[in-house]
């Protein structure tokens, strides 16, 4: 599971090659859609699944009661260089996660619900290749690249 996640992981980061700033923060969709803002969203999710979810510290998260799309949306003081180091110091924390713990060990997530990190992995696959998906369109929105891994 852990590979599987890593694949997707992989692919976050290739979808986001050769594109400048601001094509990066370009909204694609009519709800705002963009590949930083889906990265961003993604390092946040995987923070809270992971670290937060089994007891860990995390940094500062941008979710916000008030504003329940502000993990999707880049701020304007966040460079892509930001989120990016953001996507992957998340998934540095949730590799620990992972190789620390059992595959049945148990956490509690945001909601309140019991879950173990098996249930956890296969969420976060979930997520992480659905936001793959939404990236993939996002791009070939921006320059017509395609795929779901770079072509050698």
């Amino acid at each position: 599971m852990h590979a599987s996640l890593d694949r997707h992981r992989d692919v976050v980061l290739w979808k986001l090659e050769g594109l400048d700033e601001e094509r990066l923060r370009r909204q694609m969709t009519p709800s705002g859609t963009s590949l930083l803002g889906l990265v961003k969203h993604l390092a946040a999710t995987e923070y809270g699944w992971f670290s937060e979810t089994f007891g860990r510290e995390t940094e500062p998260l941008p979710f916000d009661d008030d504003d329940p799309e502000a993990d999707l949306r880049p701020t304007p003081s966040e460079t892509a260089a930001d989120i990016v180091a953001f996507y992957g110091r998340a998934r540095a924390a949730s590799d620990r996660v992972i190789d620390e713990l059992e595959i049945d060990s148990l956490g509690t997530a945001w909601h309140g619900e019991v879950v173990s990190l098996r249930w956890t992995l296969i969420h976060m696959i979930e997520e992480t290749a659905r936001h793959v998906g939404h990236m993939d369109i996002v791009r070939e929105l921006l320059d017509g690249r395609t795929g779901d891994h770079p072509q050698d």
